[in-house]
């Protein structure tokens, strides 16, 4: 018997939505895979080693990982209004010139975005950077220990729990600049599986993205049990910000934003330059 497809994907709830029908053979046809949860600074590390099949990834990332690793054009996060936050408290909020900042990764999306902000931002020049589990980053903040911080996901609802203010959305400041949606999450798939399957789990991603939105109740009991004891309300937010359609097909404007991205980050020295057609879909 052949070895079920490992793949690897965060437990938050725009993943999980995603993925139900997929990984509960609920698609005719559709081999359900073994699932590895994992934060996406780990998933970047996995394939970065070449240890799963299929995973969730930063888009930052890519240009470590597309000799081994093709683009899939469904299943990840872009969207527009759903960009990183810089945060701080009250009392520290203004000029980020040499302050220390939390950021969830190093090969973050948030992270180029941020990097690629602070360079017009912070002419000063940043302080440290300290790299911390994204769910550490806002109690970081609160309690003195950083400066600011870089927050992801469903922080960008929560964050006035922890009484932070915003100082600035990466989101916002990268449509300013390009007019385009907000590259974050990748789907990538091992080039060694060949382009015919590769197509095949195109497919089988882009038809469980239909399913979870035909039939959303079908995956809330799997949607709460990993969402790290999230309030549903904020995991219905969370689903609907980062779950559109350029989760189902990239599109010309998903591909522009990725690209867009990765030269602009080539271009200040952030990343390797990434060939032409390295996006490329076998």
């Amino acid at each position: 018997m052949a070895e079920p497809l490992r793949i690897a994907y965060s437990p938050c709830p725009n993943d999980t939505f995603v993925f139900h029908a997929w990984t509960h053979g609920l698609l005719p046809g559709a081999e359900a895979p073994e699932v590895l949860f994992a934060d996406i600074d780990v998933t970047n590390g996995l394939a970065e080693r070449g240890e799963l099949d299929l995973l969730k990834v930063s888009y930052a990332a890519l240009p470590w990982l597309l000799d081994e690793y093709a683009l899939l054009p469904c299943g990840g996060a872009l969207g527009r209004g759903c960009g990183p936050l810089v945060l701080t408290r009250p009392e520290t909020a203004g000029d980020l010139t040499g302050k220390t900042v939390a950021v969830p990764s190093e090969r973050s999306t948030a992270y180029l975005l941020f990097r690629l902000w602070a360079a017009e931002a912070v002419p000063g020049g940043l302080g440290e950077i300290v790299v911390l589990p994204f769910h550490e980053i806002m109690p970081a903040v609160r309690d003195g220990r950083v400066d600011a911080g870089l927050v992801i996901h469903e922080a960008r609802f929560t964050y006035q729990n922890y009484g932070l203010v915003k100082l600035a959305d990466m989101g916002e400041a990268w449509e300013a600049a390009t007019g385009l949606p907000i590259p974050l999450g990748a789907i990538i798939a091992k080039r060694s599986l060949g382009a015919a399957r590769l197509r095949e789990l195109a497919a089988a991603i882009s038809a469980s993205v239909r399913a979870a939105w035909d039939d959303p109740a079908a995956s809330r009991e799997y949607v709460m049990a990993h969402a790290q004891e999230m309030d549903p309300e904020v995991a219905d937010q969370h689903i609907g910000l980062y779950v559109n359609e350029f989760t189902a097909e990239l599109g010309e404007d998903g591909y522009a934003a990725v690209r867009g991205l990765l030269d602009r980050a080539a271009a200040q020295g952030l990343v390797p330059a990434v060939a032409p057609d390295a996006l490329a879909f076998p």
